[in-house]
Formats: structure tokens, sequence, C-alpha cells
């Protein structure tokens, strides 16, 4: 009995690679596991890494751009059927579809940014010495001054 223990004991279960050499991780890993929070070795802070837990502060920002981006939309119809014209020539696209399709592409435009910044919320950008992260608070400021805006131009057509 204690022969087949020591044979047992030899027996590696690895298989010579490293796990983490991926650069991108399975799909499934993004639903299954999640169990990565932060980055634990200082080597893999030069790194990119991929969580599959966030942090609850990154909610409140993306709610928000997620909301103001609502907001954003409606003002716009407003503000055209003033008169106002659209200047993003992509929503000016959708707007020719109706506004249904102008806020449907809105909202999914604005989805599919906020998902790329939080998969990459942890990539440093060097040369402009910044963190995808801080890239949130910063769309929420230029949607925050884009409502002003539109506010200002429609007090200023209803007055």
């Amino acid at each position: 009995m204690g022969e087949h223990t020591q044979d047992i004991c030899l027996f590696d279960r690895r298989s010579g690679k490293d796990r983490r050499s991926r650069g991108v991780p399975a799909i499934k890993s993004l639903f299954i596991y999640a169990r990565r929070k932060n980055i634990r070795r200082q080597d893999d802070k030069l790194k990119m890494i991929y969580f599959d837990q966030y942090s609850p502060a990154l909610l409140t920002p993306i709610v928000l751009i997620l909301l103001l981006s609502v907001i954003d939309a409606f003002l716009t119809l407003f503000l055209i059927d003033c008169g106002a014209r659209e200047i993003n020539p992509v929503m000016a696209y959708f707007l020719k579809f109706g506004p249904f399709t102008f806020i449907g592409a809105k909202y999914f435009l604005t989805c599919y940014s906020v998902i790329v910044l939080l998969i990459f919320n942890n990539l440093y950008f060097r040369k402009l010495r910044i963190h995808t992260r801080s890239l949130f608070s910063c769309a929420v400021a230029m949607f925050v001054m884009v409502i002003s805006w539109e506010l200002f131009l429609m007090f200023r057509i209803l007055l």
C-alpha cells in the first residue's frame, strides 16, 4: 500500500504550460469561473489582465453614462423637432430611419462602448499616463456638458 501511494504522489498532473500565458480569456471563463477581482502579482501589473468580477464603484458611472445617453437622445430629438440638426454623422444616419432607430442605435452604441471600457478597465496608456477606468468619469463629464448645452438651447427656444 505504501508503494501505491508513492506512485500517485510521483504522478504530476501539470501539463507544463503556464495557464496565464494566454492573452485573451476563453469566453466560458468570463461567465463560469468569475473569481478574478484584482491583480495580485507585481509582474502582472504591467500586463493587460481581464477580470471576471469588477469593482462595485464602477456601477455608478456605468449607470450614469447609460442614463445620460438616453436623456441626450430625447433632448436631441426635441431640438430636432424645433429645427436643429444632428451634427454627429453616425447618429444623423440613424436619425433618417426614425426616432426609435435613433434612440436604439444610440443606446446600443453607448452600451457597446461601456462594455469595451469595462473589459479593458485595467489598461494603462503609458504615453497618455491614464488608466482606462478614468475614461468612465470623462464620459460622464462629456455627457453632462452635452446635456447642459442641449438644455441651454432648449430653454432659449422656449423663451
